[in-house]
């Protein structure tokens, strides 16, 4: 009988609400929901659903999303395992804000949101932990907002990359490769342009070292070049 994953895979990603907690309040998340496992293509959240459950990401990658007016559909994150969504609606009862998709085969657990404020009673430090969680995906959200109209697309184009590279890289001996699937409107969704300033601003980053880009794939070959390339200050992680 395989293991829990908490009980053979005790690093988490950076920067995710797994990663945050202490030991004991991790272990107490792991075991609060009931586990299930889909494949790519699978919505666990649909954006103006009234149900109030969280999804806690054990493992693989999802895309965060949300309709627009014009009827298209805009990109607004990626969340992967150790990360937990869902948060908002459980916790103030309002219609979902965002629909959640898999991106390939996901393992996660579904918790109840009265569980949930059980457990945040019973662990202060995870809750304190939920709010800095909160607090920095809102700052990464005015942090955008900012990008869009204070920097040029090439600019916002590496902002972007380079955020993945943190989040979602993965290094190897000839640069760094970002393990997501992005199509290109799904990278001019994200980075609020045009689908041809996009093709632009990644053809400029390729002529200059920066990147090279195949099919959904984006490997880094110079990080420092595009941190500065991207107005990244260097003492900033």
């Amino acid at each position: 009988m395989p293991k829990p994953r908490h009980a053979t895979e005790p690093d988490w990603p950076y920067g995710t609400f797994l990663q945050r907690l202490t030991p004991a309040a991790r272990t107490a998340l792991l075991d609060l929901g009931v586990r299930r496992q889909v494949d790519a293509g699978q919505i666990v959240i649909h954006e103006g659903g009234r149900e109030s459950y969280l999804v806690l990401l054990e493992d693989g990658l999802t895309k965060v999303t949300a309709g627009l007016p014009d009827g298209r559909t805009a990109l607004l994150a990626l969340r992967i395992g150790g990360d937990l969504v869902g948060e908002m609606s459980a916790l103030n009862g309002r219609p979902r804000s965002a629909t959640i998709t898999t991106c390939g085969p996901t393992r996660y657990s579904v918790i109840r949101p009265d569980r949930f404020k059980l457990y945040l009673r019973d662990q202060p430090d995870a809750a304190l932990e939920l709010a800095a969680m909160v607090s920095d995906r809102l700052r990464w959200s005015n942090r955008r907002r900012i990008d869009f109209t204070g920097y040029s697309v090439k600019v916002r184009v590496a902002r972007v990359v380079a955020e993945m590279c943190r989040t979602h890289g993965r290094q190897q001996r000839d640069g760094v490769v970002i393990d997501v699937r992005l199509t290109q409107p799904e990278l001019a969704s994200i980075c609020g342009a045009a689908e041809t300033s996009i093709q632009k601003a990644l053809r400029e980053l390729r002529g200059e070292g920066l990147l090279d880009t195949d099919y959904r794939r984006i490997t880094v070959r110079d990080l420092t070049g595009l941190r500065r390339s991207a107005h990244i200050d260097p003492d900033v992680d």
